[in-house]
């Protein structure tokens, strides 16, 4: 969609002026870890006008394959307003005009399946499945086990404003349970699904093999398991690619590089753990706590979360150093009033992910810290 972000805050009654930008989930992970210099493609329809133009114009420009976006000439881009205020606030106003919207008219027969199934990992979002009954197919179809399927990544992102009747929460189950990493924050699976804790959201998502549960300022948590989802793949949880990772693109995020395999089941659990977290007869979980940061808008914080994640897991590095890369991206957007940052160039990002506990700890990020020349004032490393 095309997104328009207050002049200034208040109520959208009271807002005179709108600055655009882009917004809308995967297309957000597809910049984000592009920018990362990754190799990214996103999927999707977009409408034959100025808008349509726009979005594909900027995602082109920030490194991503477009080629597979196709332009519906009979129905309009999507867009949406939103004012300034926290999206968990009570004077936080969302308004969305993506009802008959070109990308609400997805379907398998007029998306490119070929594209969205040729990358080593397909990134995909519950907000798309509740676009129309044409993305739920959709959404169903990519998520179905089949042998060669791209390591699939779910972000769950509920939004209960979209979806037109209650049956949105078991959807949500339904697919996240069919994809090989999840992303949910604690409380959206407390409020979708009635669940309470890391233990309670594992035990309904038996098929993924990572689950990573975020806790906003708090940090998140990475489960880790093996659910023999992988059988018919490498050792590096990827089919029919080489252990270097080398070739292919993402779909609607990312990229060329190889990733772990998935090993031993998760535990339960955020407190008392350290960065290398805990293993017994169980498995494995690793918390990781969310550095400390100047926030300037909290939106495109998770999209940019899921983006850090999945580039370090490409780059197969340990899950620690995964959810430290996604606390990372997320501090890049925390720290801009869009929803799309650049994110922290390579070396910075490892060299803080690498940082002991108590350095880690005591990170402060402000606004402009990924910006090179002011990297090491702004990110106060002690």
């Amino acid at each position: 969609m095309v997104t328009f972000l207050p002049g200034r805050p208040g109520r959208l009654a009271d807002v005179p002026s709108f600055h655009r930008a882009i917004g809308g989930a995967e297309s957000n992970v597809a910049c984000v870890l592009a920018a990362a210099g990754h190799s990214a493609r996103w999927v999707s329809r977009v409408g034959a006008d100025g808008f349509g133009q726009h979005l594909v114009e900027r995602i082109t420009g920030y490194g991503v394959d477009t080629g597979a976006v196709r332009t519906d000439p009979d129905r309009p881009t999507g867009i949406y307003f939103r004012t300034a205020a926290d999206r968990d606030t009570d004077a936080h106003e969302v308004a969305y005009y993506r009802a008959g919207s070109a990308a609400s008219a997805m379907a398998v027969a007029n998306v490119d399946l070929a594209a969205a199934r040729s990358g080593r990992v397909l990134h995909l979002s519950g907000i798309t499945a509740a676009l129309s009954g044409t993305c739920l197919e959709l959404m169903r179809e990519l998520t179905a086990p089949r042998p060669g399927r791209p390591l699939v990544s779910f972000d769950v992102n509920h939004r209960p404003a979209l979806w037109a009747d209650a049956d949105g929460p078991r959807v949500l189950l339904e697919l996240a349970r069919r994809a090989d990493i999840v992303f949910v924050g604690d409380d959206e699976a407390r409020r979708a699904w009635g669940l309470h804790g890391g233990r309670a959201i594992l035990e309904a998502l038996p098929g993924p093999a990572i689950v990573v549960v975020k806790q906003g300022r708090g940090g998140a948590t990475a489960f880790e398991r093996d659910t023999g989802g992988f059988a018919d793949r490498g050792a590096d949880g990827f089919s029919d690619r080489g252990a270097d990772g080398a070739g292919g693109r993402g779909t609607d995020g990312f990229a060329d590089r190889g990733a772990d395999g998935f090993g031993s089941r998760g535990t339960d659990g955020f407190a008392d753990r350290g960065a290398d977290g805990v293993e017994d007869a169980d498995g494995r979980a690793v918390f990781v706590p969310a550095p400390d940061v100047d926030v300037v808008a909290h939106v495109g914080a998770g999209d940019a979360f899921a983006a850090g994640f999945l580039s370090a897991t490409l780059r197969r590095l340990p899950l620690r150093d995964r959810l430290r890369h996604g606390h990372l991206f997320a501090a890049a957007a925390l720290t801009t009033p869009g929803d799309l940052a650049t994110p922290p160039a390579r070396d910075h990002a490892d060299r803080l992910a690498a940082l002991d506990d108590d350095a880690w700890g005591r990170l402060r990020l402000g606004p402009g810290w990924t910006q090179a020349e002011q990297a090491e004032e702004e990110a106060n490393i002690p």
